[in-house]
This record gives C-alpha cells, sequence and structure tokens, in this order.
C-alpha cells in the first residue's frame, strides 16, 4: 500500500492544533478517544503518545475497513444482518462512547469501495443505530480532521504527492486568524430575524430559499472543530424553511458523489428533489426519516485558503464563498448558550416539541458556490447583503 510521506515535523504540529487548540489541551484527568483507520496510524501514534505525555489516558478506536467513520457497525452487519441484529449494540459500546471526555477523529479511508453502496433501506437503518452515539459524541470537546489517503487522491482526482501537499498544508495553517473575519458576521446572525439565499439552476432560474433564523444562535468555526476550518453557522427553526435552492459544488457521503442538487421547501419540508448525479444517493439521505426531510444547518464558508475545492465535506464546506445547508440534525449549541445545564436541556426539549430543533439520524452538508462562476447569486440576513471580498464574507 502507498502511504502519505507526511514529514514528523508536520505531523507534531497537526498534533498540536488538534489537541491544544481544538480540544483545548489535555489534562490528567482527560480519556481521550482517536479514532482512525490504520492508514492514519501516523498521525493517530503522534496523538496517541501526545496524550500519554499529558498525562491523561487514550483510548485509540481502530476502524476496520468496511466501516465508515467507526459507525457502530461496519457494513457486513449493515448489508447482512436484521433490524434485530443492528438494534443489537454492546452494552460497552456504549460504554465506551460515555466514558471519554474527548474525541479525536481521523478521517481518511484506505478503500471507501467498501462501505460504499449501501441500499438505501440498510443505509438509513444504519445510520439511525449510530446516532445515540453521534449524538454522545458530539456532546462533548470533539475535532474531526482528513489524513491523506491513496483512495483521497483517486476520489478527487488529484496527482497523490499534490493531494497530501495539499490536504497536510491545509491542516497545520493556524486556524486562530479565521475568527476575525467570523467576529464581523456574528452580530448579524445573532440579531437577525430572516436570512435569504438566491442561487441559480442551469435552466437561469433564480431559486430564492428563505430561513428562519430569529431564535438561533451563531456558532464561529475556527478550528474548534474541524481541521482545516473557517464557516460561521447557525440552525434555522427546522418548520420555518420556505422556497427552493440550486447547490452546484460536489459533494462526497459515505464514498458516493453528489452534485448537481436542487430542493424545495414548503414549511419546513422538502417537497421536491432532485440532483444530477448521485440522485438515488440522495434519495436514501432525504428520506431517511422525518427530520431528514428538513434543515438543521445554515452557514458561510469562511477559510480563504482553500482555493482547490475538494468533493470530501471537510474541506468542500468551508472553501471561503460558498454557502452549505445541511439536511438532518440541528446543532443545540445554536439555540441555547449552555445546552448541558438543566435549564438548557429542557429548553432543547421544548424547541424540539415545537419543531424549532430538528432531529434525524442524518446530517450532511451540501453547498453552493458564490464566488465568480458558481451558482450563487445573493445572500441576506434581514436587509443586510453579504458579499464575498478576497475569498471571505463580509457586510457589504
Amino acid at each position: 500500500m502507498i502511504e502519505p510521506d507526511v514529514s514528523p515535523r508536520d505531523l507534531e504540529a497537526w498534533a498540536s492544533i488538534l489537541l491544544d487548540h481544538s480540544l483545548g489541551g489535555i489534562g490528567p484527568d482527560d480519556r481521550v478517544m482517536i479514532k482512525g483507520e490504520r492508514i492514519g496510524w501516523p498521525l493517530m501514534e503522534v496523538l496517541e503518545r501526545r496524550v500519554v505525555e499529558a498525562g491523561a489516558v487514550p483510548d485509540v478506536l481502530l476502524v476496520p475497513p468496511n466501516n465508515d467513520r467507526g459507525r457502530v457497525w461496519s457494513t457486513a452487519v449493515a448489508r447482512h444482518g436484521t433490524a434485530e441484529q443492528l438494534a443489537r449494540v454492546p452494552a460497552w459500546h456504549e460504554a465506551r462512547y460515555a466514558s471519554f471526555t474527548k474525541y479525536v477523529e481521523v478521517l481518511g479511508a484506505e478503500d471507501p469501495r467498501r462501505f460504499a453502496g449501501l441500499e438505501a433501506a440498510r443505509s438509513q437503518a444504519l445510520a439511525a443505530a449510530d446516532r445515540p452515539f453521534a449524538d454522545l459524541r458530539i456532546s462533548k470537546r470533539w475535532v474531526i480532521t482528513l489524513y491523506p489517503t491513496p483512495a483521497g487522491a483517486a476520489f478527487e482526482g488529484i496527482p497523490f504527492e499534490e493531494y497530501v501537499r495539499f490536504v497536510v498544508a491545509a491542516s497545520i495553517t493556524d486556524p486562530r486568524p479565521l475568527r476575525a473575519a467570523e467576529d464581523r458576521l456574528a452580530p448579524l446572525f445573532r440579531a437577525g430575524k430572516r436570512a435569504t439565499v438566491v442561487t441559480e439552476s442551469p435552466d437561469g432560474r433564480a431559486r430564492t430559499l428563505s430561513l428562519d433564523i430569529g431564535p438561533c444562535l451563531p456558532a464561529l468555526s475556527y478550528g474548534l472543530r474541524n481541521v482545516p476550518d473557517g464557516e460561521i453557522f447557525t440552525s434555522p427553526v427546522a418548520s420555518a424553511t420556505e422556497g427552493e435552492i440550486y447547490l452546484d459544488l460536489p459533494n462526497s457521503h459515505a464514498g458516493q458523489d453528489i452534485r448537481g442538487i436542487f430542493l424545495r421547501f414548503e414549511a419546513g419540508r422538502i417537497v421536491e428533489y432532485r440532483a444530477e448525479i448521485g440522485e438515488e444517493h440522495l434519495r436514501a439521505i432525504v428520506e431517511t426519516d422525518e427530520g431528514s426531510r428538513r434543515l438543521g444547518e445554515f452557514a458561510l464558508g469562511m477559510n480563504p485558503g482553500l482555493a482547490r475545492v475538494l468533493k470530501h465535506p471537510l474541506f468542500v464546506e468551508k472553501v471561503g464563498g460558498t454557502v452549505h445547508v445541511a439536511l438532518g440534525a440541528s446543532y443545540v449549541q445554536c439555540y441555547v448558550e449552555d445546552p448541558d445545564s438543566e435549564a438548557g436541556k429542557k429548553k432543547i426539549e421544548e424547541l424540539a416539541a415545537a419543531g424549532t430543533l430538528n432531529r434525524s439520524a442524518r446530517h450532511v452538508d451540501l453547498v453552493a458556490d458564490f464566488r465568480p462562476g458558481g451558482c450563487g447569486r445573493s445572500v441576506r440576513i434581514d436587509d443586510a447583503e453579504l458579499v464575498v471580498r478576497d475569498c471571505v464574507w463580509a457586510p457589504r
């Protein structure tokens, strides 16, 4: 197997960003899960050592090559198991997820074909079985990064060495300067009542999407959850999205391409959808559950350094001058300041019951390009128009 040539110096810099910045440092009381496939071991090994040196306990979870992101079950179980078998999750699996205090996931697959091509019903069942553990993970301090692999380069259609250089350079760049541009937009998100996004589909028709963000809080993303990073996002009122949107940038989900996506919403719910590439896979996502027909996120990509558009969601959604929306689960921190407090938990349940906060087994990001040549035409928050300057969103 060809493995990427990443220097020890770069691996150490990468680990420092993940542990010291993204996770806020590691202390003796921490139990840190480090999860990924064997091909990402060079970075995982450095992370493990650094956790031990900090006096904490590492929990290294090596993911089988037929498992997409270390889900509760591999695709072997999803393809051949019964619904009863999928529901029989071992108690130790939940205990393992409940026990860690911080989490690092190193994405990067040896052979994505091993977990691609699940039929819709089984893909949906697998997502549903895994959702409780995804919720456990995001309730704690977590970060995700992408290790460059030959399969990743082939999927993107980029020479391997060039792909490695791009991914590593983006991942070891200090993400903290991204915050300044996001800070300038945060007051608009916080005070705004409605976001309006206008895109143009290939037939020349303008598509207007209206989102209620009145009760929602902005979240600034500058290396705290993803590396590389760069976005400002919120979760809109799930029952109030209206209109249409066209999303032109390529995206990959579970090893499958989706591109050229059209969505139409009424009363928050998708009532029409299609895709130029990957429509069958889009259908499997949209029809997973009631929540996957609604939006859980609205975001602006803010990283000007990602000039090259990769299909991987970790990269494409961060490209400066893009907009992405996510089908599926909302982020609780976009509704309450302290979602872990008793008052916060009560408020979250009230918002979910009211249809404001969305719950789903899915959270899938879809991206529209507002740079020159893209499908994007305008973004407004109330009466304030946002524009792209030097590949960064800013108030006009």
